[in-house]
């Protein structure tokens, strides 16, 4: 069992596991932890700018609390030389090591409204402090993440660790099914009723203790905001890849293992925690699966008028097969996009090749059927050869929906809207 303390300054006290907060002063909305494990070079300053920045930009009442793990060095000296200087720090300190049991022991005995944490080192542009807890404090979201990976972030590092990163979190988007762009950024913040619910759940104490509570948020429908970050990679960083590789992807399956067998409650979280399905301002207009299929009808009828008319042109100069080949392609690409945002909800560019590279699939499958229904008619005459191809296309768009519903989008599809 961990043994901490969190105090305002040396003389504070605290009994085995236990958490005494010292001094009588209103809770504060925002609480960013500091984890740090030997930091003894890059504390005092962080923390100072850290100060310096909140008491400047930030309007409510904060807090600043180092989680010190563990440190052998002077960490822990310095941190409560710190708080007893500075009246908005206060020091936790924890006798295990572990970003994870760090986070875990500072949030769950915080009374803020709003918990953060940001490394030591404070790689991620405090700028994006605000943005960041903003829509938490508003109630817009449930948790917020700084993210390195968007096309509005500015980052400096070596190839290596940018290759890591992105396969990394290509590697949850494929495992986990993971929406969200940047698991191991170290700059993020949850509400603390959404903090109090999700934290008993998650496992791990280490670095892949944010990518867990990530995905249990996602799975129990909360709302993740994403901060594009201006980030400079620390050259004294002394986390060892290998070892962290492994943890990741040994909790990775662990957690797999967990969601697929259903020990998680993520139904009752989801009816405590997820946010209710949108409901229509029009009356009559139907929702979920029959909202889905209504609107794919209506891009169905107009991408077959579409390739009905494209068709017909295309007809007399490349002939029959060809300008199948044609019309379908063009249509195939239109709907695909269509469906994309009007039938399934999706939004933006995040994922659009993918998209229509499996949509291309589904268009495969389409042209093999409505190849195959003309090859079966050739040359009994043209109005014969027309039924035979709208009625392979319904064939096919019936397919289409079905494919589409379940592979291309379906983690989107598959939440009620």
């Amino acid at each position: 069992m961990t043994t901490s303390t969190l105090s305002t300054g040396p003389a504070a006290e605290g009994r085995p596991g236990a958490v005494a907060f010292s001094g009588h002063r209103a809770s504060p909305v925002l609480d960013v932890v500091i984890p740090v494990h030997n930091e003894q070079v890059d504390l005092e300053p962080s923390v100072r700018r850290l100060s310096a920045y909140l008491t400047a930009a930030f309007p409510y009442p904060f807090r600043i609390t180092v989680a010190d793990n563990a440190s052998t060095d002077g960490t822990l000296a310095i941190a409560r030389t710190l708080a007893g200087e500075l009246p908005e720090v206060e020091v936790l300190h924890l006798t295990g090591k572990g970003r994870g049991r760090a986070l875990r022991a500072a949030w769950s005995a915080s009374d803020a409204d709003v918990l953060a944490y940001t490394d030591v080192d404070l790689s991620t542009d405090l700028a994006a402090l605000l943005p960041l807890v903003a829509p938490l404090i508003t109630g817009h979201s449930e948790l917020a993440i700084g993210t390195r990976l968007s096309r509005g972030s500015r980052v400096v590092r070596g190839a290596k660790r940018e290759v890591l990163s992105r396969g990394y979190n290509l590697l949850l988007r494929g495992a986990l099914a993971a929406r969200f762009s940047d698991a191991q950024c170290g700059f993020k913040a949850i509400r603390r009723d959404a903090a109090r619910e999700l934290l008993p759940l998650v496992e791990d104490t280490g670095w892949f203790f944010d990518t867990e509570l990530l995905v249990l948020a996602q799975r129990a429908g909360l709302r993740i905001h994403e901060v594009p970050v201006d980030w400079v990679d620390d050259p004294d960083s002394r986390v060892d890849i290998r070892a962290t590789i492994l943890a990741d992807l040994k909790g990775i399956v662990r957690l797999g293992r967990a969601l697929s067998t259903g020990v998680l409650p993520l139904g009752q979280l989801r009816a405590q925690l997820g946010r209710q399905p949108l409901e229509s301002r029009t009356p009559g207009v139907p929702t979920g699966l029959a909202r889905q299929l209504v609107r794919f009808a209506g891009v169905g009828v107009l991408s077959t008028l579409a390739y009905l008319l494209l068709f017909v042109a295309f007809r007399g100069v490349l002939g029959a097969q060809p300008a199948n080949l044609a019309a379908l392609l063009v249509t195939g690409l239109g709907n695909t996009a269509a469906n994309r945002r009007f039938t399934f909800g999706v939004t933006g560019r995040r994922g659009a090749v993918r998209h229509q590279s499996q949509g291309l699939v589904v268009f495969l499958l389409g042209l093999a059927l409505t190849s195959g229904g003309l090859a079966l008619v050739h040359g009994v005459g043209r109005l014969t050869e027309l039924a035979v191809v709208v009625a392979a296309n319904l064939a096919a768009t019936l397919l289409r929906f079905l494919l589409l519903r379940s592979w291309v989008f379906g983690t989107r599809a598959s939440e009620v809207r």
